[in-house]
């Protein structure tokens, strides 16, 4: 399980570069990153006692560090809550395929996680922020356009779907290798994702 968590220490890393490299930069792949993987393949993979707790702990870390030392905004927000509530949801998906993780299920929960990012954290926006009315239209705004000034939130869907897929083959392939790195009967079992 080694490899599991080296890998998911570089992707946080990578989600902390990409927030100081990127992020005023709307031609820049805004939500491509880890975090739904991370959920999702952390709970899938790594052993019982720290397969929820640790992944969303890692990304905590990254978001001390991108809110308070780069967007210099205060941590602790409601807008959070939506964040972390999703992400406890896709890990409960990865949980649900432990021990039985293969690369069709895998991408399938990765498609249902992302759409339950969007979902979420778009109506978490909506009900925070003073931009939207507060009304079915606010919230289809909230779904499709989103404000003026920025991108459609289709548009950072698009990017948050092709992260979170980009990522969980990232994983998958990463369990694949190791398997074949430990031939052991059991390890073998439990590490298959194809």
């Amino acid at each position: 399980m080694f490899a599991v968590f080296v890998l998911l220490l570089v992707v946080v890393l990578y989600r902390v570069a990409s927030g100081f490299m990127g992020s005023a930069d709307f031609a820049w792949m805004h939500n491509f990153a880890p975090v739904s993987a991370v959920a999702l393949c952390g709970a899938a993979f790594l052993p019982r006692r720290s397969a929820v707790l640790l992944p969303l702990a890692m990304l905590f870390a990254s978001d001390v560090i991108l809110n308070v030392f780069h967007y210099h905004q205060p941590l602790l927000t409601f807008d959070i809550v939506p964040r972390y509530a999703a992400l406890v949801l896709i890990a409960a998906l990865g949980f649900a395929l432990r021990d039985r993780a293969r690369l069709p299920q895998l991408l399938g929960a990765s498609l249902l996680g992302s759409l339950i990012f969007f979902i979420v954290t778009n109506t978490g926006s909506w009900i925070t922020d003073p931009g939207y009315a507060k009304t079915l239209a606010g919230w289809t705004q909230a779904m499709t356009t989103g404000l003026p000034g920025y991108p459609s939130t289709w548009w950072f869907y698009r990017h948050t779907l092709l992260g979170d897929v980009c990522f969980t083959l990232l994983f998958a392939g990463c369990m694949a290798l190791q398997r074949t790195a430990v031939p052991t009967p059991e390890k073998r079992e439990s590490l298959v994702p194809w």
